[in-house]
């Protein structure tokens, strides 16, 4: 913001220029930003500041951009001390309570844009948050990794649209950049006129909890007591959840693994906005027998007990000291593998992998937020592979920032050459 008494709230911007994504990035420096003049102060609110998420994220601005004024907010004070300590004098915290109304208005009153990263966002009824943003004309970004949240989100778009306000919802790392990833395949499909696209597929891995704590390991329950939704030639059908499991080559760095069906925004808006026939989405994590535990709630576990928040809760604090001790030793690595079929015989995929989940997840929440803040995104809610919220223009900058750190980031591949074992194509020829 240009200054504490005179708001942006919201003046579209002039994007910063483009900058070609690299087809394979291993670089571990982190590329600072120059924002435009008058964004350069600008003042970001995260909501959940204090947790592995929202910390991630303030730590990912603070370095991408030294210039930010960030505000760290949640409900503990000590950690929100702390929080405030490693981000240094552009930063301070405030306590806020998400579901109390005047405390989020009151939170908004003098920021440009807010992060919301205070999951988990599954069984929530109403988008308090946005709509504060909305009320205060405030910029906003959420991880929402929920599907009924994201629409219920998207349904405000009207409003936000009227109060001028820009808005993208599921804007992390998965939803989010893999939404983006999507969109280049699919855009770089048809322009190269190589077949209509028909089948796409997302495929994530995690080891452990990915050191992002008991907020993940929450939203990984409640998923397990959500139908699966998946898109088969056009029809929507139904899964069950954790079933369907595919052992998936996620390159370098990372291998094959396991991976099973989730029900995640990413496959619905897929389908809907970028017009893909047959979409779906798996997930798998490490060590294997996570995945035996996770298989056997789906068997033995009532699907109403696991979309009850209150329960699942209680299941967090009796895992959580395990976990925490097992991801100390499988580590946090996280990679994304997105393929895309077409008609004509195309398969491309695009890979993302990176040792740490807490560093990446909060270099991708970031490279949003400062594409947001550049004037990228126009008024509205929008989803991340929507051309309203990341133009085709600006993708290339927020896919470079958000791979930064990656050990391995390819794009528009065929999947023979990013897979870590050749294949026999006959004759004792192997590609």
């Amino acid at each position: 913001m240009a200054s504490a008494s005179v708001p942006l709230k919201w003046l579209p911007l002039k994007a910063c220029a483009s900058a070609k994504v690299r087809s394979e990035h291993q670089s571990n420096n982190i590329d600072r930003v120059q924002l435009p003049e008058k964004t350069r102060n600008s003042r970001v609110l995260v909501l959940g500041g204090t947790g592995r998420v929202g910390g991630s994220t303030a730590i990912a601005l603070s370095k991408l951009c030294p210039d930010l004024r960030i505000t760290v907010a949640g409900r503990d004070r000590e950690k929100g001390k702390t929080m405030v300590e490693k981000l240094g004098a552009n930063s301070d915290f405030t306590q806020v309570d998400i579901d109390n109304v005047e405390s989020l208005e009151t939170a908004l009153e003098d920021v440009d844009l807010v992060v919301h990263t205070a999951g988990p966002f599954q069984q929530k009824e109403n988008c308090s948050v946005l709509e504060a943003a909305i009320k205060t004309k405030t910029a906003y970004i959420d991880v929402c990794d929920d599907t009924s949240y994201s629409w219920r989100a998207k349904s405000l778009s009207s409003r936000a649209l009227a109060a001028n306000v820009p808005a993208i919802t599921t804007g992390g790392i998965y939803p989010g950049v893999s939404n983006v990833m999507a969109g280049e395949l699919v855009r770089a499909a048809k322009s190269e006129s190589e077949g209509k696209p028909e089948r796409l597929r997302f495929y994530y891995y995690t080891a452990g909890t990915g050191g992002a704590g008991p907020t993940i390991l929450a939203t990984s329950f409640l998923l397990l007591g959500e139908e699966v939704t998946a898109y088969n030639q056009g029809e929507k059908i139904k899964l069950k959840p954790y079933s369907g499991m595919l052992n998936i080559d996620f390159g370098k760095g990372i291998g094959k693994r396991d991976v099973y069906l989730l029900n995640l925004p990413e496959v619905t808006t897929a389908h809907e906005i970028l017009g893909v026939p047959t979409v779906s989405a798996r997930f798998g994590t490490a060590p294997f027998f996570w995945n035996w535990g996770m298989e056997a709630m789906t068997r033995l576990l009532p699907a109403e007990f696991l979309r009850d928040r209150s329960k699942v809760q209680n299941m967090v604090q009796l895992f959580d000291p395990v976990v925490r001790a097992i991801d100390g030793i499988s580590g946090e690595r996280v990679s994304m593998r997105i393929d895309l079929d077409c008609s004509g015989g195309r398969n491309t995929c695009g890979i993302f992998s990176h040792k740490r989940l807490s560093v990446s997840v909060g270099n991708a929440t970031a490279a949003f937020v400062l594409a947001v803040l550049e004037g990228s995104t126009q008024p509205g809610v929008w989803f991340p592979e929507e051309p309203e919220g990341i133009p085709i223009e600006a993708r290339e900058v927020l896919l470079k920032r958000a791979a930064q750190g990656t050990i391995n980031f390819v794009m528009n591949k065929p999947p023979w050459m990013v897979e870590t074992e050749p294949k026999e194509l006959g004759l004792g020829i192997y590609v």
